[in-house]
């Protein structure tokens, strides 16, 4: 009997064990920019979720950013649709336009960490269709990087606020002579986010289109900006070489003196502080064009839901605790983007002159974020192609620039008028 009754006690318990393990919650997170490091500080962060959520299984998926969009687009296809995804702004767009994310307004009036988080924050949360359809983890804003000793030289003591003075202050740096040069120019690829914000800061608005389709680029403001960059290139505000620099060479161009001013993101400031000393530069907001706004380019990314989950009352929780206060500085200091929250430049690590640009417009409504339109199915051929080979065209004298901002807004126009015709 009592051998007996201990064998059923034991069925039973395991019987019982395994229904309360096929109950238990499963989520799986998928990964898209993805590093060692970056994967190791992300699974550190599960494993405090599930220590405490007990019986929390999470499967992380790490797929590899070349290959990323079409293996997601694969595990969806194949009804694998991941509880919680690393979302990019350029993908936020796409999925949105075709309905396919979670709208998270309802979710977000109910978390208490909403009232927390910046405006900008939640503009971008609902930059895609008017509706939040992720939470951003942090921001890769443009900004201007100034040298501070090669402005002295040059009797200045201050960085540009204004393109007027960007213009006047490259040009006095440059009479320096040495090889030195005032604005280290991108003219190979990505470049383009130069040439747009120049152009949306002398135009005043950061459309790109008017409500027919039609591109803004050739109203007279925005030729203003693009000619502003091509005069500053043929006066030597520019170093000549610059016609065909990437990332790379404009960032060691800056911490090597060759070039006094760099617009860039959070992300050159691990090459530049590790090869300048911190009194030597700071970080300013971009210059505001003549209607007292400056539009830097923006990206970002964060943690979204697809419609098509199935387990989005478990998701929701891990997204907030990743999002929480605590995790997202943590996180945005290890991958170089900038908070979500207000007050995060209070934190002792950006209390420096090098994080003070970007928390200027990140906090000032002066400073609109520029989204490039990545909606359009030619967009990537314009960015790589188009406007790094007529650019360098115009600043080496064989085009016009006039000519040259006419032929971008035709091929803009056209694809606007496409997507607009299957909405």
């Amino acid at each position: 009997m009592t051998t007996r009754f201990a064998l059923n006690v034991l069925v039973l318990a395991v019987g019982l064990g395994s229904a309360l393990s096929s109950m238990a919650a499963k989520l799986t997170v998928v990964e898209v920019i993805t590093s060692p490091p970056r994967t190791e500080l992300l699974q550190k962060m599960l494993s405090e979720y599930k220590t405490e959520h007990p019986g929390t299984e999470i499967e992380l998926i790490s797929l590899p950013w070349g290959q990323a969009f079409e293996k997601l687009g694969t595990m969806l296809q194949s009804g694998q649709v991941p509880d919680v995804v690393e979302m990019p702004d350029t993908w936020q767009g796409l999925y949105a336009s075709n309905n396919m994310l979670e709208d998270l307004e309802p979710r977000l009036k109910s978390w208490d960490g909403t009232a927390q988080l910046t405006d900008k924050t939640l503009a971008m949360a609902r930059a895609a269709n008017g509706k939040a359809t992720m939470v951003p983890y942090g921001f890769y804003l443009r900004a201007l990087f100034w040298n501070k000793k090669l402005f002295q030289q040059a009797g200045l003591s201050e960085p540009p606020k204004t393109m007027a003075e960007f213009a006047s202050d490259a040009k006095r740096i440059s009479q320096l002579g040495n090889g030195i040069s005032g604005y280290c120019m991108r003219g190979g690829v990505g470049g383009t986010n130069a040439w747009m914000m120049f152009m949306a800061a002398m135009n005043g608005s950061p459309d790109f289109f008017d409500k027919a389709g039609n591109s803004t680029l050739t109203q007279p403001g925005a030729l203003k900006g693009a000619q502003l960059l091509v005069d500053m290139y043929k006066q030597g505000g520019a170093p000549k070489d610059s016609v065909n620099w990437g990332f790379n060479e404009i960032v060691s161009g800056f911490y090597s003196g060759k070039c006094a001013m760099l617009d860039q993101d959070p992300d050159a400031l691990i090459a530049i502080k590790n090869s300048m000393a911190a009194d030597d530069f700071a970080v300013a907001p971009m210059p505001v064009g003549p209607s007292g706004k400056a539009f830097p380019t923006i990206g970002y990314t964060g943690w979204a839901m697809f419609k098509q989950g199935k387990q989005k009352d478990l998701a929701w929780p891990l997204i907030t605790f990743l999002s929480s206060k605590t995790n997202n500085l943590a996180w945005a200091k290890f991958v170089g983007t900038l908070p979500i929250y207000k007050g995060a430049e209070q934190d002792p690590f950006y209390q420096t002159p090098q994080f003070a640009g970007w928390f200027k417009e990140l906090n000032d409504p002066n400073y609109v974020p520029l989204t490039m339109p990545t909606h359009l199915k030619g967009w990537g051929y314009f960015n790589s192609v188009i406007v790094k080979e007529s650019s360098q065209e115009t600043l080496l004298g064989e085009n016009d620039t006039e000519d040259m901002v006419k032929d971008w807004a035709k091929y803009l126009s056209k694809e606007q008028k496409s997507w607009l015709a299957t909405q």
